[in-house]
């Protein structure tokens, strides 16, 4: 009995008297037990809100599109009205089909040599040129061509009763196939003098004739958000180019790439010898 009692004092010893918990666990624990000052925020605060950015998002516009007869003002500016009027089936189409016909066998069509800036190189297409003085654009001639066709003579005088203007030159292009095509450009050479009118008829396959207005000063030169304006011409169809049409808008026949049958372009205008120059 003594003995036990003994072992039981040696036993209470070795467990001596329990430490207390250290601070650094205190401060832990009472961590643990209070919450975060941001637990009682309203959730809602915390919401993503959508700001708009501060820069506005530019869109090119959408080309308009012009297929119904008459006169239609594309833009207005310090340099005066540029206007377009559409004459569709000008031509009745049975007598276009003849006339296509014997103008694309009998006129002399060549293909014209420019020079760029990377050198000499092709027109895609074939031309003529008709009237009194040399043409020159692109920095290569077309000489003096007076000896016009009879049929070209006849749509002269037609296109020239029916619009009230007079024309004494013509440049005639042939578009062989898709790919034949004009590039940008406006029809504002001196010789053609100020705001010069233009009387384009089409004969044979369908192309769309597209327009750009040319870019403020502010644009410094970038086409990419002008105005625009997609005219098709089909078969018959005439178009008249007046006021600063030249002077505020580009124009091109663009490359295609489906088949395309050929297609004949009269453009005709009045020539001033006086301010005729070599460009």
């Amino acid at each position: 009995m003594e003995d036990k009692r003994r072992r039981a004092r040696v036993q209470g010893a070795w467990a001596g008297t329990a430490k207390p918990a250290p601070r650094q666990a205190l401060q832990a624990s009472n961590l643990k037990a209070k919450p975060p000052p941001w637990a009682s925020e309203s959730p809602t605060e915390k919401l993503f809100v959508y700001k708009e950015p501060s820069e506005v998002i530019r869109k090119a516009p959408e080309p308009r599109v012009i297929e119904s007869p008459g006169t239609h003002e594309i833009s207005v500016s310090p340099s005066g009205v540029s206007r377009l009027r559409l004459f569709p089936s000008f031509i009745d189409p049975k007598e276009a089909d003849w006339m296509f016909e014997q103008l694309h066998r009998e006129i002399p069509w060549r293909q014209k040599t420019n020079l760029g800036p990377d050198g000499h190189y092709q027109e895609p297409r074939l031309t003529c040129w008709y009237g009194e003085i040399p043409y020159t654009y692109s920095r290569s001639t077309m000489q003096a061509n007076p000896h016009w066709h009879p049929l070209l003579t006849m749509l002269k005088d037609r296109i020239e009763e029916v619009t009230g203007y007079t024309f004494n030159s013509l440049l005639c292009n042939l578009y062989r196939h898709d790919k034949d095509s004009i590039d940008w450009h406006s029809d504002d050479e001196p010789a053609l003098g100020s705001n010069p009118v233009i009387a384009s008829l089409s004969l044979g396959e369908t192309r769309t004739f597209q327009m750009r207005r040319k870019p403020s000063q502010e644009e410094k030169g970038d086409y990419t958000y002008v105005e625009s304006v997609h005219v098709p011409l089909d078969h018959g169809t005439l178009l008249l180019m007046e006021g600063a049409t030249q002077e505020d808008w580009q124009h091109r026949v663009p490359k295609e790439y489906h088949d395309r049958q050929p297609r004949i372009n009269l453009t005709f205008r009045t020539m001033r010898p006086e301010t005729s120059v070599q460009n």
